[in-house]
Formats: C-alpha cells, sequence, structure tokens
C-alpha cells in the first residue's frame, strides 16, 4: 500500500503462474494489469491507465526469465486525493519489487502540476490539478533517471515539459530512497 498524500493505492500481485492458452506467449510472461477505482466499475480512464502501468511494467519486468505463464497486478484505489496515476505506479514498482520478481530496474512514478504563472508543483492535490495549465505525470528509471513513460493532460511548452522533466527527476531520489527504507525495514525484522 502506498500513500502519498492522502492518496492510497493497494496493489496485489499473482504470478507468475501458469497462463491460460489464450493468453500465453511463448516467449516471455503475460502481463495483465488491472486499476479498480474506489467506488463502480472501471471505465474508459481506468483502462488506459491500466495500459501505461502495463507498458510501464514490462518495460523493466525480465519476463524472458518467465516465458508461458501470466503475471496478475491489481491495484485497488482506496482514496485519490490528486496524483493517482503516479500513485500506482509507485505502488506497481513496490509490489513487483516484493514479490521478488527479476527487473532490470525500480521505476518511480511523479506528478507535476505546471500552475497558470508558470510554477511548478510535485506531488499536486485534486484541487491544485483542477487550477493547473497542465498536468504531467512521468515513470522513471532508477539507473540512468531515463524516462519510461510520459503523459500530460493540457498544453505547456516544450522549455515547460522539460523543466517539469527535471524537477521529477530530481524528484525520484527521494522516492527511491523511500523504497530503499521500505524494504529495508521490511526485511531486517525477520
Amino acid at each position: 500500500s502506498v500513500c502519498p498524500g492522502d492518496t492510497s493505492v493497494l496493489a496485489g500481485l499473482y504470478g507468475p503462474a501458469e497462463a491460460k492458452i489464450s493468453k500465453e506467449l511463448p516467449d516471455r510472461a503475460a502481463l495483465e494489469v488491472l486499476l479498480r477505482p474506489k467506488v463502480g466499475l472501471p471505465g474508459v480512464l481506468e483502462r488506459s491507465r491500466e495500459q501505461l502501468l502495463r507498458q510501464t511494467c514490462e518495460a523493466v519486468l525480465l519476463g524472458v526469465l518467465h516465458p508461458r505463464t501470466a503475471i496478475s497486478l491489481v491495484l485497488q484505489v482506496l482514496s485519490d486525493a490528486g496524483s493517482l496515476l503516479s500513485c500506482c505506479l509507485n505502488a506497481a514498482c513496490m509490489a513487483l519489487l516484493d514479490a521478488g520478481l527479476p527487473l532490470a530496474a525500480l521505476f518511480c512514478g511523479v506528478t507535476c502540476a505546471l500552475q497558470p504563472d508558470g510554477t511548478i508543483l510535485l506531488d499536486p492535490t485534486a484541487r491544485q490539478e483542477q487550477e493547473a495549465r497542465a498536468i504531467l505525470t512521468f515513470a522513471i528509471a532508477s539507473g540512468d533517471r531515463k524516462v519510461l513513460m510520459a503523459t500530460t493532460k493540457g498544453s505547456c511548452s516544450v522549455e515547460e515539459m522539460q523543466q517539469c522533466l527535471a524537477a521529477a527527476q530530481r524528484a525520484a531520489s527521494t522516492i527511491f530512497q523511500f523504497y530503499r527504507d521500505s524494504v529495508r525495514r521490511r526485511y531486517s525484522k525477520s
């Protein structure tokens, strides 16, 4: 469970397990990502986010080590007070890490809100997202801070996007330190 601010997502990972014949991939594991909203059924927005999450996870997951298997990642939104996609990305990475699946790198999600006056807010609340001129969410890899995924809502210039990316890459260091501290706490208890 990952909770930046008041946004909270619970992640469950199942697999690698035997895949159904129709979903089986001969050369790698088939990854399925399901995003469940707090209430109601998943809609178009959830399906779009599932695809972004799946593509990001597939970019780092070494699925070739588990051919002909299925991995299911289920993300349940417990509360959404803004920056939901980056919270989902962080929960997905922690679930992959906790399950012990082989990864080429860790990744994290960072959301930036570009305010009308040009200032950049990291991890914006839902209200700050509504007032923002643009919302940018990045998935950043741990090794070289490479961008694995980027999505925008609203309009911004190329320079503003580069400024948001630089801020997100700086913020990623804090998130990766949180991952290290969480794993250290979890496994030092045994």
